[in-house]
């Protein structure tokens, strides 16, 4: 069995699930899939005949009966996540959980528990922690190229969600912050070698995208870790002409920026357009920037890659729940403080948050 592919299962079937079924696919040595689960009929066998996955189901609980199938990654919206990842692991079967991981801490807290108590992985898939780019810039950091780092600085902005629920707090728990600055908080944190975050101070509005959300959709957050180091996360919804992710790192004895999308682009100029430019592109037309590798340059692959790996034990887990859990810690002190107005210290006490954002709409008195 040990030799064996790992077998997974994907729940879910839209933009988040054909990127799992293609990383899977790209670097295929370690697992396959064989099952997807979607309650919307019609959507999982299209993802199903786009990869060659063999079974369909519309109840993911019926997935979970298959025996073979040893490794299950959650591709739903965040407000589903608790529930699939308890199921998941009474199931006997290990957890991938997209980000963030759960709506709370609470939640995040018993996702952690309930795994441990079923002896099954609980790994969060943040893959900056496996960009190629962003690994090599911490390989540089940890062999002391840039000295004694004191800011790490990540962004990443598009003009917004691809999935309806995103834009819906009740679902999402909130706006650009809990879609992406879950990214730059773990990407600060794993970046500097995981110290204590002992702050957050964020700026938050909605500017325009009042017409279909109550979350933000831009934020400038600031971390201050126990190291001394400080953590800049910039995020926008508001971004025209695709996709912008990058880091800035800098040190006593150096520093280094990456682009993550134009060092492996290609500037083009078509008076015609064509069929895709990069993640979020609304247009080919004129100026644009079209990608090669993009998958593999985000390192989706060499995430799942990783996670299947795990469940063999061939490697130890890099992105755990308790990454996970510290991120949502961070996503809602980030809601208290711009809801204050101030720097919020951690540890912060979120329990009596139905949903991250409340903190910052003030729908709660005490926040």
């Amino acid at each position: 069995m040990a030799h064996n592919k790992v077998k997974v299962g994907i729940i879910g079937s839209q933009f988040e699930a054909d990127i799992h079924a293609a990383s899977f696919q790209i670097m295929p040595e370690e697992a396959e899939v064989v099952a997807v689960a979607s309650p919307t009929p019609g959507h999982a066998e299209a993802l199903a005949r786009r990869y060659s996955i063999s079974r369909v189901f519309l109840d993911y609980r019926e997935m979970l009966r298959e025996k073979d199938i040893e490794m299950v990654t959650i591709a739903a919206p965040n407000g589903l996540h608790k529930q699939m990842a308890c199921d998941i692991a009474a199931a006997g079967k290990h957890v991938v959980c997209e980000k963030p991981l759960a709506m709370t801490t609470a939640e995040a807290s018993e996702m952690i528990d309930v795994c441990k108590r079923h002896g099954v992985l609980l790994l969060y898939a943040e893959e900056l922690f496996f960009t190629p780019k962003y690994v090599k810039a911490k390989e540089m950091a940890d062999q002391g190229a840039f000295g004694k780092v004191h800011l790490v600085k990540q962004s990443e902005k598009h003009s917004g969600p691809h999935s309806p629920w995103f834009w819906d707090v009740e679902r999402s728990g909130g706006g650009v912050w809990m879609d992406m600055g879950c990214h730059g908080i773990a990407f600060c944190y794993w970046f500097l070698g995981r110290p204590k975050i002992e702050s957050v101070y964020c700026q938050m509005g909605t500017y325009v995208h009042r017409d279909k959300t109550q979350g933000e959709d831009e934020v400038v957050g600031i971390l201050e870790f126990a190291n001394g180091a400080v953590g800049i996360v910039e995020n926008s919804w508001t971004r025209r002409g695709g996709m912008d992710d990058r880091i800035e790192v800098y040190g006593d004895a150096g520093l280094t920026y990456a682009n993550l999308h134009m060092g492996n682009a290609l500037p083009t100029y078509s008076e015609t357009g064509y069929g895709y430019a990069v993640e979020k592109a609304s247009t080919t037309i004129g100026w644009s920037y079209p990608v090669f590798e993009e998958l593999w340059n985000y390192g989706f692959p060499q995430e799942m890659r990783h996670f299947a790996r795990c469940v063999r034990g061939k490697e130890t887990p890099q992105a755990t729940g308790e990454d996970g859990l510290v991120v949502m810690e961070a996503l809602c002190a980030g809601y208290a403080s711009a809801g204050r107005g101030s720097k919020v210290a951690l540890p912060f006490d979120a329990s009596g948050l139905h949903k991250p954002i409340d903190a910052w709409l003030g729908s709660r008195s005490e926040y």
